[in-house]
Parts: structure tokens; sequence; C-alpha cells
């Protein structure tokens, strides 16, 4: 809720419209559905209104006399106390233009008089519902960066309890993940409805993106205390490199635009397409790096990940992977470069120590402190070393190397994109029971499985739990662990004792929003078939449920690049020899100019330079395009220094 809504008060709704009669229907109608309304008649009273009474939610006409609805809205958003109040212009405009204004200034909805009432309540409970959603991202931050302050206290006095600590951020984790369940599921939910517009999908995507920045921070807290408590494992498994550049790459793009920074992506053309290792924890370094470097980099500063082969192995028997039956392994070595703010050598030593962050970091104020000691506890579990480089104010270069085995296509498993949308016909009526003390996410799990078809019922509780599979026997049970009365594991524990042999058992999948290892033996021993974590995606509710029942599903296809589709991180380069003889025959002033460009990274100029010679020298033109497209400035300056000494 909202600061100005309770029980009895659904919130405070502020009408503005110069007709007596529409601020007559308007707050009957809004009063009788349980919102206090207060209506004013023209643009200035609304101003003083919004600042004294800071409404929930405001109705605004556009056509009134001295000052009309698109410049009472401008004024509200340019005042830090009314900005963020939600705007629905209500007026009987119907042109696009006047739509597109309102949109303009600042307004979140629009409707076209005459209004149906069900159309107005509808919006309004829309928007009220987005901003309750905000306000519990809100206060979730904060509860977040105080659980982080008293942790940092704790590892100061209490380093060497490792067990209660580990405790401790177990029960943080289920505690915060269980409403970020809520959160994070319900945009989901939201997300299906074709009838939202633009701006409302954005709200939502903005939802969603602060609710996993959330969750990214608790995961960074408890990885930490896993791998100091030694429970975290290696997962090899095979999986396509170049993709997983090509996706970080994209992510980290928009970023970088809005920084004017230059992003750049380097593979060498030896470094094997599909390898062998742990793709999640390879991912979170990268991401860590690139963030970072992002983070720190100013704007018009450049950002490099390159990747190369450091060394290929033959046969040997691995600490990493002793069952490993790979012909041959590789050392890669991932570099992230940046010429950000750089790092003071004193600050080197205990860079990767946890909580303990660069002065530069301090200042930016974002982050946990634990991302680069994160990352290099992964980087020693998958058997490589890493290492920096910082000159204060000019860059820093973070390098880490990987033991890898190659690996083949036809090992990789490719996600398909597509949304279930409906059951296939000819199927029995699953019945599906979801069991959760907390009544949000038995309401998302509803509103996530009803409208495909299932039939949802709901408890509360272990012993609401068990009498309901008494009596109504269901196809299927999702189970909350942590419940009062009687907890999912003693639920479990009852219907596995009554049921018969000869009978078909009820399929029993936990939710938990512990990400412990060692819960899922717990939870398995005590009679369920399977468990899911928390906050979870839909489409994983939908896998296991066909895995477990057969369930046939009706899906909408989503359009995905071509395998082999990815961004081209290299070319085929020709050996020094190609080049020198051409180079010798260019005009030394020319080769003084694609010197310079090259050595003052201004790749723009580099490409007028080769652009003019495309006609008269066409051969070497295209080689040193090649270049350029690989961002190989550095063999560009080495060669033409070569011509030029």
């Amino acid at each position: 809720m909202t600061s100005n809504q309770t029980e009895d008060n659904k919130g405070n709704i502020l009408i503005v419209d110069d007709t007596p009669e529409n601020l007559q229907v308007l707050s009957a109608t809004l009063s009788e559905r349980g919102y206090k309304v207060r209506g004013v008649i023209n643009g200035k009273m609304a101003i003083r209104a919004a600042r004294s009474g800071s409404p929930d939610l405001i109705l605004l006409d556009i056509k009134m006399p001295e000052m009309d609805g698109y410049e009472v809205c401008t004024l509200l958003k340019a005042d830090p106390k009314t900005a963020e109040i939600p705007v629905i212009f209500i007026s009987a405009l119907d042109e696009v233009l006047d739509k597109v204004t309102a949109f303009q200034v600042g307004g979140v909805d629009y409707i076209t008089k005459p209004f149906h009432v069900a159309e107005v309540l509808a919006r309004i409970e829309h928007q009220l519902t987005i901003q309750r959603l905000k306000k519990q991202l809100l206060d979730r931050n904060t509860e977040l960066q105080q659980e982080i302050i008293e942790r940092k206290k704790a590892e100061e006095a209490a380093a060497a309890a490792s067990l209660a600590k580990s405790q401790f951020v177990a029960n943080m984790s289920h505690e915060l993940r269980t409403p970020l369940n809520a959160i994070l599921g319900f945009t989901q939910v939201m997300s299906r409805d074709s009838l939202l517009g633009d701006e409302n999908l954005e709200n939502l995507r903005i939802i969603n993106s602060s609710g996993q920045h959330l969750l990214e921070l608790i995961n960074d807290v408890l990885d930490l205390s896993k791998i100091e408590a030694g429970i975290i494992s290696l997962d090899e498994r095979s999986f396509d490199l170049y993709q997983l550049l090509d996706t970080l790459e994209e992510m980290f793009q928009i970023k970088a635009e809005t920084k004017n920074l230059q992003l750049r992506f380097s593979v060498q053309a030896n470094v094997p397409q599909y390898i062998k290792t742990d793709e999640k924890k390879l991912r979170v370094c990268l991401i860590n790096l690139l963030g970072n470097a992002i983070k720190f980099t100013g704007n018009g500063g450049s950002i490099w990940l390159r990747a190369s082969v450091e060394s290929k192995q033959e046969p040997a028997k691995s600490e990493i992977y002793p069952n490993s039956s790979c012909a041959e392994q590789y050392v890669i070595l991932f570099e992230v470069e940046d010429t950000g703010v750089g790092i003071a050598a004193a600050e080197i030593d205990t860079l990767f120590n946890a909580f303990v962050q660069t002065e530069a970091g301090k200042q930016a104020a974002d982050g946990t402190g634990l991302g680069l000691t994160i990352t290099k506890k992964y980087v020693e579990i998958m058997g490589g070393e890493i290492g920096v480089k910082s000159v204060l104010g000019e860059g820093t270069s973070f390098k880490f190397n990987l033991r890898v085995f190659p690996a083949i296509s036809s090992e990789i498993t490719v996600a398909t994109l597509q949304r279930v949308i409906g059951l296939e016909p000819d199927q029995p009526v699953y019945r599906i029971l979801a069991v959760d003390d907390n009544q949000e996410n038995r309401l998302l799990l509803v509103k996530m499985l009803q409208p495909i078809g299932f039939e949802l019922r709901q408890a509360e509780n272990g012993l609401q739990a068990v009498e309901l599979w008494e009596s109504w026997q269901p196809d299927l049970i999702w189970l909350d662990t942590r419940m009062p009365v009687m907890d999912g594991f003693e639920a479990v524990r009852q219907i596995r004792v009554q049921e018969k042999p000869t009978e078909r058992q009820t399929v029993i999948i936990a939710l938990t929003a512990s990400t412990f290892e060692e819960k899922k033996g717990e939870i398995i021993t005590a009679g369920c078939d399977d468990f899911v974590r928390k906050p979870f995606q839909e489409q994983i509710l939908f896998d296991k449920m066909a895995c477990y029942l057969g369930v046939r599903y009706i899906y909408q296809e989503f359009p995905r690049h071509e395998t082999g589709a990815l961004r081209r991180y290299f070319v085929s380069e020709k050996p020094d020899s190609f080049f020198r003889p051409l180079l010798a025959q260019m005009p030394r002033n020319w080769v003084q100019e694609l010197y310079d460009a090259a050595s003052d990274v201004n790749e723009d100029l580099a490409i007028q330079i080769v652009d003019r010679i495309s006609d008269s020298n066409p051969t070497l033109a295209d080689a040193l395009q090649d270049l350029l497209v690989d961002y190989r400035l550095d063999k560009i300056m080495d060669l033409t220094q070569s011509i030029l000494t």
C-alpha cells in the first residue's frame, strides 16, 4: 500500500475537471468503490491540492480555462514534491496528436470521454498497483542495504562463525526472496495482458529490472557464504562460448552507449567455439569485470574484452575434471581492459578481499564490495588464476585464465524461445494444489496456471494441504517448505504414509527460497519428487508439470537468431609479409597519417584514411578494412611503424 492507503481507503484520488457534472459523477463512483476523492475545477487549484494533499493518483481534464491539462501536468512533473504522482488524462479529445501530447508531458494513461465506469476503475487500479509494487521494491531495497551493513559488522566481529553466518544468510535469503517471488512473478503475469500499452509495459520492465538487480545483490552475499562454507561445486557443461560472449556484448552495449563508451570484444581465431567448463561461473566473472569497467570508465572511454588461447596441452589427468575423457585441453586467457579511473597501488593488495571497495567504488556508492571476491573464488574453483594491473588515472586490466576442454555442437542444448498460452485438447483436467503461507505467492501460482487451463485450489499451511489432499486428490502439489502450523516437510511425510502402494502417487514439488544444495537432499528425503527455487520463472513450472504429468501445451513462438548467426569477433588475419610490401609502395605521408590515427585509437579517422585508397589499392584497402572490423588498431600501428622506421 502507498502512504495514503489503508484497509478502508483504497487510495486518494484528485479529480480535475471544470465541468461540475463530471466531477460529481466521478466522485460518487470512486467514493462508492472505497476511494477518498477530492475534486477541483481548474489548474491552479489542482497544483495547490497536489502539493498539500499528496494524492495517490490524479484524473486530469485537458480543456480548461486559464490553464489547460497539458500545462498542469508539465508543472506537476517539474516539481519534486508532485513529480511521482501518476496522471491519467480524461478528455473528450480523441485525436492521436492529443494523446501523444498527453504522454509526452508525463501522463501515464489516457481515457476518452464519454467513458465507461468499469474502464476508469480498471485503469486507476492498474496504476495504483504499479505504485504499490514500486514502493515494495523501495522498501525491500532499504531492508537489503540495512542487512548488508549488519553483515559487514558481523564479518568484522565474527570471522570464525562460518556456520552461524551461513544460517543467517539462508534466513535472509528466504525472507527477501519470498516477496521478490511475488514481485517478479506478477510482472510476468501482467506482461501477458495484450491490452497493455507500451508505457505500462515499460513500467513493468522497470519493476522487473529493479527486482532482478535486488536479487543479484542478495545472490552476491549468498554466493560468498556458500564459497566460504565450502558447499559450492563445479558444474561442468558443454556450451557455446561465442554465443555467451555475444549475449554479454548485447547486454552491456546499451550501458556503454549511455556513457558514450567504445565497447569492443575480440576473440582470436584459434579459440574453440564450443567448450566444457562451468558456464554460469564464467558468465558471473565476465559480468562482474565488465560491469566494473563500465562503472569506473568516464564518458568517451574505451573497454575491451579479449579472449585468446594461452596454451594447448596434451591429455593429462586433470585435478579439476578427473573423469574427463577429452583428448586435449586448452588454457584460455580472458582480459577485460578499460581506460577508466584506475586503482591506486596501495589498494591492489586488498582488492579481492570481501566488502573492500576502492576509493572510486566508495564514491560511486554502488554494489556490495563482493563482486571481485566472488570472481577470484570462481576463477580458482575453475582451475585458473586472476591478476590485475592498473595505473591511477589511466585505466585497469584484469586477466584470468581457465583450463577448458573443447566440446562439439551436438552436446549443446539450445533453449526454445516460446511461451505457454494454453493446453492441447483431449487431455484430462489436471488438479493442482498450491500450498504456501504467503497469500501473494499462492495468488501468483493461481494467476500463472489457472488461465492456462489447470484447476487450482489453495492451502495456507501443511495441515490444510493434507486435508485437501485427502478430500480432493490433486494430481500435483506445489508445496512451500517453511510454513506455520505444519511445515512442508511434515505435510509430505504424512501424505506419503497415507498413500496406498497400488494407487498412483501424487506428484509433490517443493518450492523453496533457499539456494543451499544440502536442502535438496533434505527435500528429496522427505518424499518430494523435485524442487524449484524462488523466485522462479513461469516456464520452469510448466516444464516440471510436463515432465511429471505428461501435460502437453499450446505455445506462442518467438523469433530467434538462426544457429551460427552470431556477431563476428575476428577475421582470418593475413601475415605481416602480405602487408609490408603493399604498405611500402604507399606514399610516406599516407602511412604516417594511418599510423597517427591508429596510435590515437581514432577508429573513425583510420576508416576514412583507408577508404581514400579503396579505388587505387583495393587489395590493401580490403585487408586493412578487415583489421578495422576486428578492432586491430594495434596491428595497424605495428605494421605502419615498421615501414616508417
